[in-house]
């Protein structure tokens, strides 16, 4: 009876263990703050460096000639609309082919496949993120372009071989992000559906896929990231030529070339502080400016959801 009675008991705690867990709480805080500070002092440091060295090109070039249609530097024609144009077109190819693959390879994995085949399949598919970008962008030189040149266009370096790189490079990101996603839906929706007789698609269609929102949107917006911002794998596959592909002669077809490739290209060839120079860094912004878009209209979606939700809206 007295040794239950001394199992049971509380040992109380001592005013100076409860100042060590404090200080110790508040240590991990100062830390935990102090890092997300920094990670925001760091990319608007970024910011005003590109606008630093950026800001000439749209002081000294009428906007209309710099969102103009001709790239041509030699006579200081500094028109983005082409690498606009190139950027546009090439991602957008890589969406259309990443995401529905991207999606319906991750519903598999977290849906479908067994265990054991997860446990190979997901290692691999991560293993493919760490390829670098200038071996593929070789191997679609190489291997890529002369099929695409076979099909009937007049060259293989076009921009439906480099949405085709870049699909390849966005599927990792997309397939690991949502497979997470779908991984964290509790495992009592699907119990649940089943129960009241839904069928395995129809519980992953009607159940599984509107929980995992969220999730499934952040992984389409970092893989639509990671096509906008490629440099090196895009610049050896998609011919480099600064116009402005028509659908007479081929949208995805043609060569064109990105602004991430331009910058790469052009700027260890120009002298600083040249005008040149300054639109380089000016195309840097833009790219700056895109890419927080698309961050922005992520955490929309993902919070206009958690709106949704908190409210008791529907799925």
């Amino acid at each position: 009876m007295a040794a239950a009675q001394q199992n049971t008991d509380v040992h109380p705690v001592s005013p100076e263990q409860r100042n060590e867990t404090r200080w110790g709480e508040r240590i991990i805080e100062a830390v935990i703050r102090i890092g997300g500070i920094s990670s925001i002092g760091i990319i608007a440091l970024i910011f005003l460096f590109l606008l630093r060295e950026g800001a000439p090109a749209f002081l000294d070039i009428p906007l209309r000639q710099l969102f103009g249609a001709r790239w041509y530097p030699i006579e200081e024609r500094f028109g983005m609309l082409p690498l606009l144009a190139g950027s546009l077109i090439v991602t957008a190819g890589a969406v259309a082919i990443a995401i529905p693959l991207g999606l319906t390879t991750a519903i598999y994995l977290g849906e479908i496949a067994s265990p054991s085949l997860r446990e190979i399949l997901k290692p691999i598919i991560e293993v493919l993120a760490g390829i670098p970008s200038i071996v593929l962008g070789f191997l679609g030189w190489i291997a890529l372009a002369p099929l695409i040149q076979n099909l009937g266009a007049p060259t293989g370096l076009t921009a439906f071989t480099g949405s085709l790189i870049l699909a390849y490079m966005s599927l990792p990101t997309i397939i690991s992000i949502a497979e997470d996603a779908l991984y964290a839906v509790p495992k009592e929706y699907r119990d649940g559906a089943l129960a009241i007789g839904a069928t395995q698609w129809q519980t992953i269609w009607r159940v599984v896929l509107p929980a995992a929102r969220p999730g499934l949107v952040i992984a389409v917006m970092l893989g639509i990231g990671r096509a906008i911002g490629e440099t090196m794998a895009v610049m050896m596959v998609t011919g480099n030529a600064a116009n402005i592909p028509s659908f007479q002669t081929g949208l995805f077809f043609a060569p064109v070339r990105t602004m991430t490739a331009t910058i790469a290209a052009e700027m260890g060839e120009v002298a600083q502080g040249s005008l040149h120079y300054s639109t380089l860094f000016a195309i840097g912004i833009v790219l700056f400016v895109i890419s927080f878009a698309i961050n922005s209209l992520a955490g929309r979606l993902v919070g206009v959801e958690g709106v949704r939700r908190t409210r008791g809206g529907k799925l």
